[in-house]
């Protein structure tokens, strides 16, 4: 059946339900302002637009227009990649070393493609784009049930769709190696007709999650509109601020071997305050828990922006009996805040405070605010303590 399917018609129609997705996609992140998880998928589903008209021009010309099938091999491998890297982002993961992963193998697809030249064929550096795809996706589906992603269902999905991805790939790749590109087997279950069908699924089912995660943030950047900047008059500092600081705090005190400690403070069900109570109390939740966490915390401390849910308080400590305190104030600090705002019946939302010290995770900033940040997740949703310190892995 799909050797009597015209090539050309299969990928123009990959192409256009990749591109509407993609744009669609796209002109949503520009009108919501979007940033973070939400820009880097936006990256994703245009590589994949980039893919299918690599794929197009290649196979109206397979000898004069070799080199698109280095284009199309790299911006497939972009386009995975980038939604692993939007998962992380999400979760609030470092970026660094899987931006640069996610390069280098982009550098690669390309390269062995142009490396081969016009007498490569077909599947000129074929492996070279198959096994970032499998490993790509793979992790992105692990990323999916990690983090802040785990505790929303519609996450499962995308992690099911990245799984599947992987899976075929791992399939794709095994019969590319053991049978060869022109066997029946890989020609029927793994060729460019039977991967064009797979992509038009997993595109649709990809945009329709991605956007419903991007859109369950969109609310609660509402709530924090007033006082999102780096200056903001609630004290509350931007992220990138907080970096800089914190990095310099952490280098002067390991001269010194003095206690560096991060105090992560997560609400974890704004969206579903808003949703069932209306925007106006979400907002005043909001508000209350910023102007909270900034009084509560101590006076020698930093508190900072960490995501539409999340703040950061950088702090020098004695001991990790004075930060395990500090944390339990501001912890206690705003449940008492949540009562005299909100009246009797009051709507007291979740949250979830860690403590990463750097006597257990090191001084390194980025390292100990991630732990933070996953110990103030697990505490949101541990019945026995709300406030947690994060031990050495």
């Amino acid at each position: 059946m799909m050797l009597e399917l015209d090539l050309f018609s299969v990928l123009v129609a990959t192409a256009v339900v990749v591109n509407v997705s993609g744009v669609l996609f796209i002109v949503e992140t520009m009108l919501r302002r979007d940033e973070g998880a939400g820009r880097i998928w936006a990256l994703a589903f245009l590589g994949g637009m980039l893919t299918t008209l690599a794929y197009i021009i290649w196979v109206q010309s397979p000898e004069a227009a070799w080199w698109a099938v280095a284009v199309g091999n790299a911006a497939f491998v972009t386009g995975t990649g980038c939604m692993w890297l939007g998962c992380r982002r999400f979760n609030g993961r470092a970026m660094a070393w899987s931006s640069a992963l996610v390069a280098a193998a982009v550098a690669g697809a390309a390269a062995s493609v142009f490396i081969a030249g016009p007498g490569g064929g077909d599947w000129a550096g074929a492996l070279w784009m198959f096994i970032p795809l499998l490993a790509f996706a793979g992790a992105g589906a692990v990323e999916c049930l990690r983090g802040e992603l785990r505790e929303s269902r519609t996450a499962w999905v995308l992690a099911a769709v990245l799984a599947f991805q992987s899976l075929y790939y791992v399939s794709r790749t095994t019969a590319f190696l053991t049978s060869g590109p022109d066997s029946a087997l890989f020609t029927e279950a793994f060729g460019t007709i039977a991967t064009s069908f797979v992509t038009i699924v997993l595109t649709i089912v990809a945009v329709v999650v991605t956007s419903v995660l991007r859109a369950s943030r969109a609310p609660m950047r509402g709530h924090l509109s007033s006082s999102a900047s780096g200056g903001s008059g609630d004290g509350i500092l931007a992220s990138d601020v907080f970096d800089s600081t914190m990095a310099d705090l952490c280098a002067r005190a390991q001269r010194r071997s003095e206690l560096v400690g991060v105090i992560a403070v997560r609400v974890e069900d704004l969206e579903q305050i808003s949703t069932a109570f209306g925007s106006e109390v979400a907002r005043a939740i909001t508000e209350t828990w910023r102007t909270g966490a900034r009084r509560h915390a101590p006076s020698n401390s930093f508190v900072a922006e960490d995501g539409p849910s999340g703040l950061l308080v950088g702090v020098l400590v004695d001991t990790p009996r004075e930060a395990r305190r500090q944390a339990a104030v501001i912890y206690r600090g705003l449940f008492d805040d949540f009562g005299m705002v909100m009246g009797s019946g009051a709507v007291i939302p979740v949250v979830g405070v860690g403590v990463a010290l750097s006597d257990t995770v090191g001084y390194d900033a980025g390292r100990l605010a991630e732990v933070a940040r996953e110990a103030a997740t697990r505490a949101a949703t541990d019945v026995d303590t709300s406030v947690l310190i994060a031990d050495a892995e």
